[in-house]
């Protein structure tokens, strides 16, 4: 028996465990997209896989409803793929391990991928849906969006005849995205010397210093929570500990991927054994600190130093690891500017996804975001200006664009209308924060009409991330009801 056997809408449920059993990380999306053209071929429907592995389907307006504006349905099908520490899964190869909980889907020691896998979902059993009553509907599902839109940018759109597009990738039921921001992806590589020889001598301990249970979550919609990022306060503790005593740099790494706030991060280090006890007392100092002021954000924060196995690094010189921290504590993190035009929303941000050390640098992989792409430009700028003052290299990668509002919106007018009349409320108009295809796919399809709705997701880009499963019906319902709707 299948974990979700009994949910509806069935057919759903039914593909989105089909797709959980298919890995589908960013950069390993072959596997799924050859499915989805494979459906396609099976049912005879038009379709189209492109070198990226983007699949466009279509499906011909049902009886009385050629004459209807053909309407583009859009999601993506690469998730974002993390585990809990500990967990044994191999998201690469293997599916993920679906459960249910009071009302929520979601998988053991891993991310659910309902971050988009729910759009794939609802258009596949659109797709297969023999009764419905629909305009032609063409089906776009791209690749790698979680790692800079790549597979939206090199799109052939020649299949598609649309004007009008629903995105499914939003995360809130209720709630209907018409702008978001733009970003990009910016690495820094800022040089290291190691030194020759053993990495500890025979008076020294290597000791681990590993930092866990921070909330994390998507850069995009928690970066204004002010939690912590598992990176940044990595390289605030070293910093402090360098200041205090001579230590050895050997190994570290933090975070899984640039778009997604980091929840732990761990550093090797060797040090005097007749240090030991005072950095471990330190760190339990640290813990006792940082607690207190990620209280309410991070209550699950530990930070734990202990003795750790040998490490066969040479170790960084003292000097090379000031200068990385340095620069590190120079390069702004989080939150840069609010918008000035809507209460509450971020308008320009940075996170420190991934950091690790590797033999001559410290890498550092930021995701940028701004809803102005000036100022999403000039914050790559700082970055880099800043990282050359340490001697540091900086690459600015995928950028994209945002996603304007529009005044008028003749598709807009037309969801409003129908989510009123079956929920007996206005759906909330929004702008977010995070990225969406819509802003490439605009610039793709002059006069672009589109709109981004969602069933309830709860922490997306993390172990913890479930889906609301009363949330789908309700929304698929929509979705049937408003594709009816002449």
């Amino acid at each position: 028996m299948s974990a979700l056997e009994n949910l509806q809408p069935r057919k759903v449920f039914y593909y989105f465990e089909q797709i959980c059993q298919i890995p589908h990380g960013s950069g390993n999306i072959e596997q799924i997209s050859d499915y989805l053209i494979r459906f396609a071929r099976k049912r005879g429907l038009s379709c189209q896989q492109d070198q990226a592995r983007n699949v466009i389907i279509i499906k011909e307006a049902s009886p009385g409803y050629e004459q209807e504006e053909p309407l583009i349905l859009q999601g993506h099908m690469d998730m974002v793929a993390v585990k809990e520490p500990g967990c044994v899964i191999d998201m690469d190869k293997e599916p993920l391990r679906l459960k249910t909980d009071q009302g929520k889907i979601y998988a053991e020691g891993t991310s659910l991928g309902g971050d988009d896998g729910i759009a794939v979902a609802y258009c596949l059993a659109l797709l297969d849906h023999q009764e419905l009553q629909h305009p032609r509907l063409e089906i776009l599902l791209t690749t790698d969006e979680e790692t800079g839109m790549e597979g939206a940018k090199g799109l052939d759109l020649s299949l598609l005849r649309g004007k009008r597009m629903i995105n499914l990738d939003q995360e809130e039921e209720g709630v209907f995205i018409t702008s978001c921001a733009g970003g990009a992806r910016v690495d820094i590589n800022i040089p290291v010397r190691r030194e020759k020889g053993e990495p500890s001598l025979q008076d020294e301990a290597v000791l681990e210093l590993r930092i866990t249970g921070l909330s994390g979550g998507h850069s995009g919609m928690e970066i204004d929570k002010k939690g912590g990022n598992a990176n940044v306060l990595l390289g605030q503790l070293l910093a402090a500990l360098t200041e205090q005593m001579q230590i050895g740099l050997l190994a570290l790494e933090g975070g899984v991927a640039d778009n997604a706030i980091p929840r732990e991060a761990a550093a090797w280090i060797a040090a005097p054994e007749d240090k030991v006890g005072r950095i471990i007392a330190w760190a339990e100092e640290q813990q006792r600190r940082l607690g207190k002021q990620l209280a309410q954000s991070d209550p699950a924060l530990a930070i734990a130093c202990s003795r750790s196995w040998a490490r066969k690094e040479a170790r960084c010189s003292h000097d090379s690891i000031q200068n990385a921290l340095s620069c590190l504590a120079m390069l702004p993190n989080g939150v840069t500017a609010m918008s000035r035009h809507m209460p509450g929303l971020v308008e320009t941000s940075l996170n420190l996804g991934m950091m690790s050390l590797s033999e001559d640098a410290l890498r550092l992989h930021y995701a940028v975001r701004s809803s102005v792409d000036q100022e999403r430009e000039a914050l790559c700028g700082k970055l880099r200006e800043t990282a050359a003052r340490y001697g540091a290299e900086t690459a600015v990668r995928s950028p994209y664009p945002g996603w304007a509002y529009r005044e008028e919106s003749p598709l807009r007018d037309k969801m409003c209308a129908v989510y009123e009349r079956m929920y007996g409320c206005a759906p909330r108009l929004e702008a977010i924060h995070a990225g969406l295809e819509c802003g490439i796919l605009a610039g793709k399809i002059p006069g672009l009409d589109c709109v981004s709705i969602g069933p309830d997701l709860q922490n997306v880009h993390t172990a913890q991330e479930s889906m609301d499963i009363a949330s789908v019906q309700r929304v698929w319902n929509y979705l049937v009801a408003l594709l009816a709707e002449k």
